[in-house]
């Protein structure tokens, strides 16, 4: 079992206040992803949760115990940290088997884990190799093998990936996700990177300034944000974010039109995400405007298009498309896809 909760945990620095208060519950087997800016907790909380940084009060429980108080090394957790801090004097199965090694288990039983946890990461060819003869996401993969072998009640993975270049983070981004359906273990994530999560999680709590913005699935999440904060963070490219206003049930945009918003009178804001906007000619969409940037990428293209006083508009087009820069043209919202957030920023549908 690999339950974990937290209950009103804060951690304090001094008179700083860096966790506030946070309630959350992780179920066995769940893969959850601790996403947020850079300063914003997602590191001290994994680290309390390991044991490795003090909870000044609430409760860490973990499968049903309150483990607030435990040392790391009683809370039968497994952490893989950025660095892979892995021996360079001994080989990839020694590497991997020291933590059995020191704890006396038997040579049997050692050479036994080291195999399975080989198997399960496509190591088997590499055991006799020393780490400098490793690539990095093969290294990183010896760094997770260490954690398998204990057989832990849940990973802890603390941005793992931050090293790798992007083939190779994408390579292990496969690897974890296959690695989470085999063992079917508890994991907790920590990344400053939304892709990450949006592709690994089944849930990701995001974290602003020590406290938790929302928690959902990636859909839930991406399709209904529940405040601006993670309608902006959430999304590559990030959600436009525009000036408006609604009365009566209609929105109406600066230097634009405007349409039906039922229940969302005192909005001044309204989201829409770039894939969420069509090209129509002027004078025919929810505001006019001039190509100011076009972004090639393949499969998609991202215009940036200049709407004046509403400011810059990114939208995102197939990639087959023959818009230039400096086109004028109209964008038209895609109704159903609109996001309205009052003074507070707190999403109003």
């Amino acid at each position: 079992m690999g339950a974990i909760e937290l209950k009103a945990v804060e951690k304090w620095f001094g008179e700083v206040q860096v966790i506030k208060g946070v309630d959350l519950q992780i179920a066995d087997g769940e893969f959850v992803i601790f996403v947020g800016p850079s300063g914003c907790g997602k590191s001290t909380l994994l680290r309390m949760i390991a044991g490795l940084e003090e909870t000044s009060r609430g409760q860490v429980v973990i499968d049903g115990r309150d483990a607030t108080a435990e040392p790391p090394s009683k809370r039968g957790l497994a952490m893989v940290f950025q660095s892979y801090a892995l021996y360079p004097h001994m080989s990839v199965a020694e590497n991997m088997g020291f933590s059995l090694k020191t704890a006396g288990a038997p040579k049997a039983e050692q050479e036994a884990k080291v195999a399975e946890a080989a198997r399960v990461l496509r190591l088997e060819p590499y055991l006799e190799r020393r780490p400098k003869d490793l690539s990095g996401g093969q290294r990183q993969r010896v760094a997770i093998g260490r954690s398998i072998v204990r057989d832990p009640t849940a990973f802890l993975f603390d941005e793992p990936l931050s090293n790798l270049d992007a083939a190779l983070r994408v390579e292990m981004r496969y690897e974890i996700a296959k690695l989470h359906q085999h063992l079917t273990s508890t994991m907790i994530y920590v990344t400053h990177d939304q892709v990450e999560a949006m592709t690994l999680a089944d849930r990701i709590v995001v974290l602003d300034f020590g406290t938790i913005a929302q928690v959902g699935t990636p859909r839930d999440l991406y399709e209904k944000p529940a405040n601006l904060f993670v309608a902006e963070f959430i999304g590559s490219p990030k959600m436009n974010i525009l000036p408006c206003t609604v009365s009566g049930g209609e929105y109406h945009l600066e230097a634009g039109r405007g349409g039906p918003a039922p229940g969302c009178d005192g909005a001044v804001k309204l989201g829409i995400r770039p894939e969420a906007i069509e090209l129509c000619p002027q004078g025919e969409g929810d505001i006019d405007g001039v190509v100011d940037l076009v972004e090639y990428l393949g499969a998609d293209i991202f215009l940036i298009v200049d709407c004046g006083a509403v400011g810059k508009v990114t939208v995102r087009v197939d990639g087959d498309s023959a818009v230039r820069m400096g086109e004028h043209l109209g964008l038209r919202f895609v109704a159903k896809r609109l996001h309205f957030f009052d003074e507070a920023g707190l999403a109003l549908m």
